[in-house]
């Protein structure tokens, strides 16, 4: 049996033995591309270079990798189909090889059948393949390479093979692998009354309609798509070649894994086998349905499919799967950088998992059930993609915190659903009952945190529908302020004005667009305008042989500045990366032509700038040795005036560690260390303990910024070259910005300098206004605050004990029972509920043994009945929660409280004397009838 990791293991060493360089696995957070949620397929890091954006990394033509992958949103979302299907998952391992304008079909048709058939060792005559009907070229190609029939290669039209990144730009058809399971996998089984051609285990020859039966029926299963790129598709639909055609393939590993390990479930492959292990630990209850060695006997389970009480070993195998399948997402999403939110790629990340949890529900599970499995994905995939390990904590507890979170609602949310979408059955099916209406669906997201995919699955469950519509209308505010922040931040990767080289004008002596960043040596420098490009809203965007202009990258904003030429001058208010090249972007004014200028940018706006980001990798290292090595940089923002710095932990950051970290950044910042940089290879970086940024897109070679014996991160930005060139380091604030996310706001050098002294007129100007010295604040507050306490008890004392008003509440008191019980009713002065409670409670304490019945109108228009009951009567079973109820009735009031004090709101305080006429009698009832 060829394990997952042999397979992955031959696929990247076969082809880099055929001239592949090995990439690693992207980021799931497309570096460049907020077009899309996550990476969904191999060729996704390299976009660019097929759109010809970019060259490919290093000059090297041929690529191979084996890729993360989610599609769990947007587009491609498997989501709703995990679990109950063999092969569909929210994450998944897409193995690729790659060519960028080298080899094409002959050589990509030869690469996957030699490995098929040599590597794998796969039967030829289980396999079959597709093309697209008008690829008669590579429908040639496999007769000629691989010997297959005509009766063995299938042509389908362009839902199915042919392929187009988008409405325009590299598109062309694609030849998809097929095996036949029928004769791999040890489990395969015919469905249920199947007749037909393709049902026959003796037949090795198929027609079309057999095959395409077959297919849909899951025998003939597909696992690499060959993507041969060859046209570029115009805006009128026309298809131009490509001068040099390019190769795109993709192969998913757990389907590989499965059939080569004789079965047809990819949950029953070895990259599962751990998962499903680690649920059966936590549940107690075996995958195949039997009791664990730990039985959960006579366990049930309240609301399993259909709504209906189930037994825990009749659970559907499919919330296994779902708890497998999520937890895998969620490891992989958190160790790259997603953080569960509201909004974006964060919600997908909730919805995930969320949906394991109610699957947890369905298995028994009232506490974190998740992140066990999660810790097994750790331990089985941690090797092959080390970051889970190097961020275990943060996922592990991240993981935690969410679960309990949704546990604190969901049986709450459940009861309310319960109450909207009761089950009803006739005739035993269930009946139709109706909508859930947007509103409630709604409230349900809103107040119980239940994702609208996951309310939807279990209205599906019970036969009802939801008002989607409505959902959404109730929505449209989070919706909208979604959406504009999504398009603010939208460049896409179709070629723009900027990006397309070929829309610049260049100078007469360049032939192309030149640009070089100087800017980590220069403030100003005198250099040649290469390239220009007038912008449609007026400004023009220029590049510069030397460049000391930095584009906003890594947090740090854009620089901004001038340059100045023969009789023009732009005033720089923005930097874009163009392919690398730094492009400033500002108005011009005067008559612009090409020649020498002068490029400036303001020395102290620069040094500020450097300050903040040094502070941000002190910072980062302090965050890390007071609070742990879970921590890990979230986001940043480094700009002049501020920095922002957002961090992985759970729970806000107290005073005194807050001082603590603030005074070890200080003291980096006075041990005046030398901040050095220098360029390595990325592994190698990594290897020296480098911090790498979550979710950003590195090259081969990196920029290293050391604080030596303290920090070591991977950056492009500026820096100071002495860490006591920062000054001082000052903490604004520390807030929470998401769950398990962290924010620290601070300044550096005059910023903090301007803040102390702020905070020192503020000081002084107390001071002023208490008429002590400075020096003496403290003392002379606290000498205050004791007065005002020492006045509270004596106005508290006062309304309990002294007040006439509590003395002629008790002289008017009448008997109301035979062991000198009384009962006092009266309307009476009180500022507000709380003092009418103080009173109340002065009258338990001097009654001796009854009930007070008091009532009064305050300012804001409310009027408040109070009842108060003796300890000793309360002993007796008189309650004051229960007489509160039918007194206030008297009045056409409501309300309850607790068995030695009571309270009800009146609408009208008239009705205040019918409720003391009902009281006697009522009391006179609670005492059992004693007169």
């Amino acid at each position: 049996m060829m394990l997952a990791s042999e397979i992955r293991s031959r696929f990247l060493q076969y082809f880099a033995r055929n001239g592949h360089v090995v990439r690693p696995s992207s980021s799931l957070v497309p570096g460049d591309d907020p077009t899309l949620l996550f990476t969904n397929a191999g060729m996704v890091q390299f976009k660019k270079v097929f759109l010809g954006m970019e060259d490919p990394p290093d000059g090297r033509r041929r690529a191979t990798t084996s890729q993360k992958c989610v599609r769990a949103g947007g587009k491609h979302n498997d989501l709703e189909q995990v679990g109950h299907t063999a092969r569909h998952h929210t994450f998944f391992e897409m193995l690729g090889n790659f060519s960028f304008g080298d080899y094409f079909k002959r050589d990509a048709i030869a690469f996957a059948w030699e490995f098929i058939t040599t590597e794998l060792g796969v039967d030829p005559s289980l396999l079959r393949v597709s093309v697209h009907h008008t690829d008669d070229e590579a429908r040639g190609l496999w007769r000629d390479i691989a010997g297959l029939p005509d009766s063995r290669i299938y042509s389908l039209g362009d839902a199915d093979n042919f392929w187009q990144m988008a409405d325009t730009g590299p598109c062309g058809p694609c030849s998809e692998i097929f095996i036949d399971l029928a004769h791999v996998a040890r489990d395969w089984r015919f469905p249920e009354g199947a007749t037909g051609e393709w049902t026959d285990l003796d037949r090795k020859e198929f027609s079309f309609d057999a095959f395409i039966e077959g297919s849909e029926a899951g025998r003939f299963l597909e696992f690499w798509n060959l993507v041969f790129m060859q046209f570029d598709r115009q805006p009128d639909g026309t298809r131009v070649p490509l001068p040099k055609p390019s190769v795109d393939t993709g192969a998913g590993l757990e389907r590989i894994s499965a059939f080569m390990q004789g079965v047809t479930n990819n949950y029953h492959a070895d990259l599962f086998a751990p998962l499903l292990k680690a649920v059966e630990r936590v549940v107690g209850i075996d995958y195949w349905g039997r009791e664990s060695d730990e039985p959960r006997t006579g366990v049930k389970i309240r609301g399993g499919h259909g709504g209906m009480d189930v037994v825990a070993n009749a659970v559907h195998p499919a919330s296994f799967r779902v708890l497998a399948d999520h937890a895998r997402a969620v490891a992989f999403l958190l160790g790259d950088g997603v953080f569960p939110s509201n909004e974006g790629r964060g919600y997908v990340l909730r919805r995930i998992l969320r949906r394991a949890v109610r699957h947890a529900w369905l298995l028994g599970r009232r506490e974190p059930t998740l992140v066990s499995v999660v810790g097994a994905v750790i331990e089985s995939m941690g090797d092959v993609y080390p970051e889970l390990r190097q961020r275990a904590s943060h996922i592990v507890s991240t993981t935690r915190v969410e679960e309990q979170s949704f546990l604190a609602t969901i049986e709450g949310g459940l009861a309310r659903f319960e109450q909207l979408a009761p089950l009803q059955t006739a005739d035993g099916g269930i009946d139709i009952r109706g909508t859930v209406s947007g509103e409630d669906a709604f409230r349900l997201y809103d107040t119980f945190g239940f994702p609208i995919d996951l309310t939807e699955l279990m209205a599906r469950e019970r036969g009802y529908v939801v008002d989607i519509a409505g959902f959404e209308a109730a929505l449209e505010g989070q919706r909208r302020r979604s959406q504009e922040e999504r398009k603010s931040r939208r460049v896409g990767v179709e070629a723009n004005t900027l990006d397309d080289l070929s829309a610049w004008q260049t100078s007469p002596e360049a032939r192309q667009p030149e640009a070089k960043f100087v800017g980590y040596d220069v403030v100003e420098i005198d250099t040649q305008v290469t390239a220009i490009q007038r912008l449609p809203d007026g400004r023009i965007a220029m590049m510069l042989r030397e460049s000391p202009f930095y584009a906003e990258s890594g947090g740090q904003v854009s620089d901004r500045g001038e340059i100045i030429g023969d009789e023009w001058r732009v005033e720089v208010d923005d930097v874009k990366k163009i392919d690398g090249r730094p492009a400033a972007i500002g108005m011009v004014t005067g008559t612009f032509q090409f020649g020498r200028a002068k490029a400036r940018i303001p020395t102290d706006r620069r040094l500020d700038t450097e300050r903040n980001h040094t502070a941000t990798h002190l910072l980062h290292a302090a965050l890390r040795q007071v609070l742990g090595e879970s921590v890990h940089q979230a986001g940043s923002l480094v700009a002049p005036e501020r920095l922002r710095f957002d961090f992985t932990h759970h729970g806000p950051v107290n005073a005194e560690r807050l001082t603590e970290i603030e005074a070890i950044v200080n003291r980096e910042i006075w041990r005046s260390t030398p901040v050095t940089t220098r360029e390595l290879p990325y592994q190698q970086a990594r290897s020296l303990g480098a911090m790498a940024l979550f979710g950003e897109k590195y090259g081969d070679v990196v920029r290293v910024v050391s604080v030596p014996d303290f920090s070591m991160e991977l950056c492009g930005g500026t820096h100071v070259r002495n860490t006591s060139q920062i000054s001082l380091f000052k903490i604004v604030a520390e807030t929470g910005v998401a769950a398990g996310v962290r924010r620290i706001e601070a300044v550096t050098g005059p910023g903090a300098y301007e803040l102390v002294r702020s905070e020192e007129r503020a000081l002084h100007r107390v001071a002023g206004l208490l008429k002590s010295p400075v020096e003496s604040i403290e003392r002379r507050v606290a000498g205050l605050l004791e007065e005002r306490r020492a006045l509270e008890r004596r106005l508290e004392e006062s309304m309990r004990g002294g007040g006439d008003q509590l003395q002629s509440l008790l002289q008017h008191a009448q008997s109301i029972g035979p062991n000198g019980s009384r009962l006092v009713t009266s309307i009476v002065r009180a500022g507000d509920v709380k003092e009418l409670q103080s009173l109340g409670d002065a009258v338990r304490e001097r009654l001796g043994s009854g009930v007070g019945v008091l009532a009064a109108s305050f300012e804001d228009g409310k009027n408040t009945l109070l009842v108060v009951v003796t300890d000793d009567l309360r002993d007796r079973g008189v309650r004051a929660d229960a007489l509160i109820k039918d007194i206030a009735a008297a009045a056409g009031g409501r309300g309850g409280g607790k068995p030695h004090m009571a309270q009800a709101g009146i609408p009208d305080a008239s009705g205040f004397e019918e409720a003391f006429a009902r009281a006697p009698a009522l009391v006179r009832t609670a005492l059992g009838g004693d007169t």
